[in-house]
């Protein structure tokens, strides 16, 4: 629904707020973009911590240009937050937006060209650009607003900076909170939550910016009442569903920090990369709390030596960066893995080669992962697929590295580290804690490395043990850590190193299949990505489509029984966020298509003829893109192709 206009091209006052009742829906997507620095982001947050804290089913993307200045009023500069909330569980980004508050015009051409908007999106504009006093910028957001209204957008220009100015001089420092204060009128959000998030986001600041920000919050609200004749109603889940069950909120990075703490570990040594920083900013501030502490590095090689040092020592520690920190840090880690010093190591990853997309997301670090040592470093690798499992899976990672005195590296990525999600508040456990520091009399007939024959394990003497002194050396050893160079030792060790993952192998269960058991299309994924793929197939067989899907989180080992499964489907796809060749394009074959890579994993350990389905845009993927593919594939086995 559009607003009258003046001449001058201003809203007629609408109807009285009393007179606007709320369209009910299930769903909404909104979208808040800007230029960066002008606190998108935190209005976004705050919006959808509202909505989960409210009942709702929240999931955030945060949408953060590549560069730390970008140009102003630029699309390379869009810089802001997805938030899809709805009246159930939400497990990923969605769609199109059904409405997006933009800062000025520019920075939409950006999302536009994502695919980010749908006819009839509702863009709620900032006017000012309209009266700017240059006139190529005025030709500018005239051009644009008519681009977008003959393109299906529902254009409200709206004199949001001008309101702002009445409370404030700088609009730009305060703009986010009633941009807020007008979402919370549009979704009839509760006012005192809202302004009780408000209170936690600037507590640093005092109560004088608190207030401040208040106020912008309740113009907003007014303004929204005042200039928008819509309003719509998200109610919250079922109350079966929130009844017993208390929900926090955190994005994926948090998470991992609560994990930390949950595990007992009692360090972190990182050094600063995006998009991990944020689970050291959030430590820093808690982690004292416990008797943990962040210790930042002066590189990323330091780092995980640091963290190697105090893991030696008797505690495990963890070490958390992304890609190209997960790549200098390779010849630490395969010390590790050779003188089995229990490690955890938490990549986010993001868009690469090199310094790649530093601020986007990707799924490119697996092999590297799994063969970024030279020679033969065997480790465990798993991935976190929710913000929930960002938590839990570090308390496992670090009884895993213990139990199996290896490395275990993590996989978020930077969807899972940015975005904000309810899940049930977690009930710590003793048996989630680090044990204490074994410091016993060490029985001096028992070799360092007194590896078991059948699992490869062994017990591990720790620093200070009456007895239990060693030399701890990368290099090829004996059981009893002597430096050896003959055959035998150096094919013990690989042997040994190697059966611990076959033992760890054998406790693990087979992976669940969502959908029927066996098929014509089974979709396989790892990571962010299931709650996409899982959307995507349930869409696909409410239209009698034959597909299931499969998602793995353990990396190395793998699950067991995959070969078994996959022998129950007529074909079997890979759904990833990494790269691989398109096999319509130019020269590429059988012989000379590069698969994503969890397929290269999985052709290699199957030996099925799993194909690839992959895009490196940059962005999470989104259910109904990968309906379409379902669709696509399908509709190409029906007619005998190998689409």
């Amino acid at each position: 629904m559009t607003t009258a206009l003046h001449e001058t091209g201003r809203p007629e006052p609408p109807l009285a707020a009393a007179e606007r009742p709320a369209t009910i829906l299930q769903e909404h997507i909104v979208e808040i973009v800007s230029d960066s620095g002008e606190g998108a982001q935190k209005c976004g947050q705050t919006f959808g911590t509202v909505c989960a804290k409210m009942g709702n089913g929240v999931w955030t993307v945060e949408i953060i240009p590549a560069e730390i200045q970008p140009p102003a009023r630029s699309p390379a500069g869009a810089s802001g937050i997805r938030i899809r909330f709805a009246s159930h569980t939400v497990t990923n980004m969605g769609d199109e937006a059904d409405l997006v508050v933009a800062f000025n015009e520019q920075v939409l051409y950006s999302r536009i060209a994502n695919g980010a908007y749908k006819q009839g999106t509702l863009v709620l504009l900032e006017d000012k650009w309209r009266d700017d006093p240059v006139p190529e910028i005025r030709a500018q957001y005239a051009k644009a607003v008519a681009e977008f209204r003959d393109n299906g957008l529902i254009v409200h220009e709206l004199p949001i900076e001008q309101a702002c100015l009445q409370i404030l001089s700088n609009p730009r420092r305060g703009k986010n909170m009633f941009v807020l204060g007008m979402l919370s009128y549009l979704y009839a959000r509760d006012q005192e939550r809202a302004k009780e998030e408000i209170a936690i986001a600037f507590k640093r600041k005092g109560a004088e910016v608190i207030g401040l920000n208040h106020q912008l919050f309740e113009a907003g609200h007014a303004f929204a009442a005042e200039h928008l004749d819509f309003r719509f109603a998200v109610p919250p889940q079922p109350q079966e569903v929130l009844a017993d069950t208390r929900f926090i909120v955190t994005n994926g990075n948090q998470a991992v920090g609560l994990g930390v703490m949950a595990s007992g570990m009692e360090l972190v040594s990182m050094y600063p990369i995006t998009p991990a920083t944020s689970a050291s900013h959030y430590l820093a501030d808690v982690y004292h709390e416990v008797g943990g502490f962040v210790h930042q590095a002066e590189d990323e090689i330091a780092a995980i030596g640091f963290a190697i040092g105090a893991s030696y020592a008797g505690k495990t520690a963890c070490t958390i960066t992304s890609g190209p920190g997960l790549a200098l840090k390779t010849e630490m880690l395969a010390l590790a893995v050779m003188a089995e010093v229990p490690l955890v190591l938490v990549d986010v990853q993001r868009g690469g080669p090199s310094t790649g997309l530093p601020t986007k997301v990707e799924q490119g670090d697996l092999l590297a992962a799994l063969f970024g040592e030279p020679g033969d470093a065997p480790k465990v690798v798993i991935a976190a697929a929710t913000i929930e499992e960002c938590l839990h899976f570090v308390v496992m990672a670090r009884r895993l590295a213990e139990t199996f005195r290896t490395p275990v590296v993590l996989l978020t990525d930077a969807n899972l580290a940015t975005g904000v999600q309810p899940y049930p508040r977690p009930e710590p456990k003793a048996e989630w804690l680090a044990p204490p520091v074994d410091q016993s009399e060490w029985t001096e007939d028992i070799p360092p490395y007194d590896w078991d024959a059948r699992t490869g394990l062994s017990h591990r003497p720790i620093p200070g043990m009456p007895g239990g002194q060693y030399i701890l050396t990368g290099l090829a050893h004996t059981t009893r850590s002597k430096v050896a160079y003959d055959s035998d030792s150096n094919q013990i060790g690989c042997n040994m190193r190697s059966r611990k993952l076959a033992a760890l192998a054998s406790t693990l269960k087979p992976p669940e299949v969502h959908g029927d058991q066996d098929g014509d299309l089974l979709l396989v994924s790892w990571g962010s990505t299931l709650g996409a793929v899982e959307e995507a197939v349930d869409r696909a067989r409410a239209e009698g489509l034959s597909v299931s899907s499969l998602h793995l989180r353990f990396l190395s080992p793998l699950e067991p029984e995959i070969e078994a499964i996959f022998a129950r489907f007529r074909r079997v796809m890979t759904v990833e966020i990494n790269y691989s060749d398109d096999p319509e394009t130019p020269l590429i074959s059988r012989e000379t298509r590069r698969y994503a890579q969890l397929a290269t994993l999985l052709r290699a350990q199957s030996l099925v003829d799993v194909d690839s389905w992959s895009v490196v845009y940059g962005h999470p993927l989104q259910p109904g893109m990968i309906h379409g593919v379902i669709r696509e594939r399908m509709a190409a086995m029906r007619t005998g192709g190998d689409a």
